[in-house]
């Protein structure tokens, strides 16, 4: 039984649906053969993001071969320190680098560059002409905490080091790079939602790694100004914040920021997260990524563990992190149908 139209969008707004609509995290990505046959054809990840027709193909793959309720625009969160002014590569094999990195360079010496996110809104436009009626169209963009961590060590790393010293030892400067990243990501959502998309999330897949006065300063307000700024322009476009990682600090993060909807990673118990979050808040979450691997009863035990968690709350199926590249594509298969009823 799939969801009935624009199901995911109706439980953003607040209405449970009988069964919760889904989606995946990285949905679009490796673990797709046609997405690694297009892939050979246009080279780099970021030409292949910026490529409207190809990023726009990449975003529409899963939904024609899975259905889900939602789609996630196909691009990465590190386009708005490309916009910032950022050069944006990636090094096979070992991920993306960014120059200068602002560990050792001042933010004023970027000059920004905001035609770079033109091609994102082609694509937005060309995946919102396309998508099925009953499909949630979602666009993204990284909190300022998780962009600024590969701003300012010109990588991703384990530990966001070199972001988290800055921040202790020259916060006026940290907040300097959180500001300028809060403003482009206003302008790249809103971009984004003119374009075509219906609801956005933000993604802070680094939050985890901050204590919690440092959450409520990096984590907590940029998230609030943005969400804020956001509904002056687009009152009616849900907002769903991704704090990977925050645990016990879920519950200040829902009401400090204005989200409309919160996601869950892995490790949290859906159980403790609907005793202790707000009434009625939507959740998003939050299978293990490893466990959609593995398959089988174990597979099994955790979806039905999930969909019986939230007896009373607005909840969307997904993950609790991107899907990974070895997953089989009958394991998600067996995901829809089990989360369908079918």
């Amino acid at each position: 039984m799939k969801a009935s139209p624009k199901s995911l969008l109706a439980v953003l707004r607040g209405a449970r649906q009988e069964r919760p609509p889904l989606w995946l995290m990285r949905q679009a990505g490796r673990y797709l053969p046609e997405y690694r046959a297009l892939r050979e054809t246009k080279g780099g990840f970021l030409e292949l993001c910026y490529d409207p027709e190809a990023a726009a193909e990449v975003t529409l793959q899963p939904i024609r071969r899975f259905g889900f309720d939602g789609s996630i625009l196909f691009s990465d969160i590190l386009i708005v320190p490309h916009a910032l002014g950022q050069k944006l590569w990636f090094e096979a094999g070992e991920g993306p680098r960014l120059a200068p990195p602002l560990v050792d360079s001042a933010l004023a010496q970027l000059e920004a560059a905001p035609e770079r996110l033109d091609p994102i809104y082609a694509t937005v436009a060309r995946v919102a002409a396309s998508l099925p009626a009953e499909t949630t169209f979602l666009g993204f963009a990284g909190s300022p905490w998780t962009v600024a961590t590969y701003m300012v060590a010109g990588q991703g790393s384990k530990d966001q080091a070199a972001a988290r010293r800055l921040a202790f030892g020259d916060p006026a400067a940290f907040q300097a790079i959180i500001d300028a990243i809060v403003d482009v990501t206003v302008i790249y959502l809103s971009g984004q939602i003119e374009h075509g998309v219906e609801a956005v999330q933000l993604f802070d897949s680094w939050a985890g790694s901050l204590s919690p006065a440092q959450f409520e300063r990096w984590v907590i307000a940029p998230n609030a100004e943005i969400v804020r700024r956001l509904k002056v322009m687009h009152p009616d476009t849900p907002v769903i914040g991704f704090p990977k990682g925050a645990g016990g600090k879920l519950r200040a993060y829902a009401d400090e920021t204005g989200v409309d909807a919160i996601g869950l990673d892995e490790t949290v118990d859906p159980d403790w997260a609907d005793r202790v979050l707000p009434q009625h808040l939507p959740v998003q979450g939050n299978l293990d990524p490893l466990a959609l691997v593995a398959g089988g009863a174990a597979l099994d035990a955790a979806i039905d563990r999930i969909l019986a968690a939230f007896p009373a709350r607005p909840h969307i199926f997904n993950l609790g992190h991107g899907i990974v590249p070895d997953t089989p594509i009958a394991h998600v298969e067996h995901l829809i149908r089990r989360v369908r009823g079918g």
